[in-house]
């Protein structure tokens, strides 16, 4: 395998440059350690300007993949409304090989429920927590929108490289987060980031992908299926469960979630019979 550790630090330390040079240009003052995202492709961190607190956030992506909704789903979102999630107040964008794009935001209180995508330890949430999770999903369920997450075409390919022909018909779409994880979820008071993502998907693909990357301790696992039975165990329940699943083993194949390969293979045997 490559040892790629010497390219990563320095573009750590190149995209920790970008951050500073966003800090400056937005006149807010960094107050915390910076966070990566997926791949070293974002940094982010908190700020404190003349207005208050905020979050800032830089996203560099080579310049092919610099468009589309992907780009823009974090600013799009302020179209998103009944739920706690940041708002993108002010928006910059440079080129230098690279597109770069820095989104500055308002910013949630509260602390992330795991520092990993999947939930690896236990965690205690009031409640109110709960409940507001379910109003969040509810509420964007119904928001409308033309942003697409996941459509037919997509989820019957993924699916079908991975468990060959099943059924994959989506008979239930709706607007959806996309990327509903532990490390996206904030506590003590509930609150969703990170909206990249969001659009139409699948009828339960939130409450299948928080439920996938609980599995490594069940007893949250079968709250978050209590909580949510009346998607997951429907029809577009079960495809949106395959789907997510097909997704999280193309991540384990490069080398991510190992310990969620046996939890997933159990699931996905139950949901095929086999």
């Amino acid at each position: 395998m490559t040892d790629t550790s010497e390219a990563d630090a320095w573009f750590r330390r190149w995209m920790r440059n970008n951050l500073d040079r966003t800090a400056h240009h937005f006149d807010v003052a960094l107050t915390g350690e910076p966070v990566f995202g997926w791949r070293l492709r974002s940094i982010s961190a908190p700020a404190v300007g003349a207005d208050g607190d905020r979050w800032l956030r830089v996203v560099s992506q080579e310049p092919e993949w610099a468009s589309g909704e992907h780009w823009t789903g974090t600013a799009d979102a302020d179209a998103v409304t009944g739920l706690r999630k940041p708002q993108v107040i002010d928006i910059y964008e440079w080129s230098d090989g690279r597109r770069q794009r820095a989104e500055l935001m308002t910013h949630l209180s509260g602390e992330r429920c795991s520092p990993t995508d999947a939930l690896r330890d236990q965690v205690e949430l009031p409640a109110q927590w709960w409940t507001d999770l379910r109003s969040a999903v509810a509420t964007l369920a119904s928001t409308p929108t033309e942003r697409v997450n996941a459509d037919q075409e997509k989820v019957t390919r993924r699916v079908r490289e991975r468990f060959g022909d099943v059924d994959t018909t989506v008979t239930q779409w709706s607007t959806v987060h996309g990327d509903l994880h532990w490390a996206n979820l904030l506590r003590p008071r509930f609150g969703l980031v990170d909206w990249e993502l969001w659009g139409v998907g699948p009828a339960g693909l939130d409450e299948a992908t928080l439920y996938c990357y609980s599995l490594l301790v069940p007893s949250v696992a079968e709250r978050v299926h209590a909580e949510f039975a009346e998607a997951l165990d429907t029809p577009s329940g079960r495809v949106a469960q395959l789907y997510v699943l097909a997704r999280l083993f193309r991540r384990i194949d490069g080398d991510e979630y190992p310990d969620l390969f046996g939890p997933l293979t159990n699931h996905a045997n139950g949901l095929l019979g086999g």
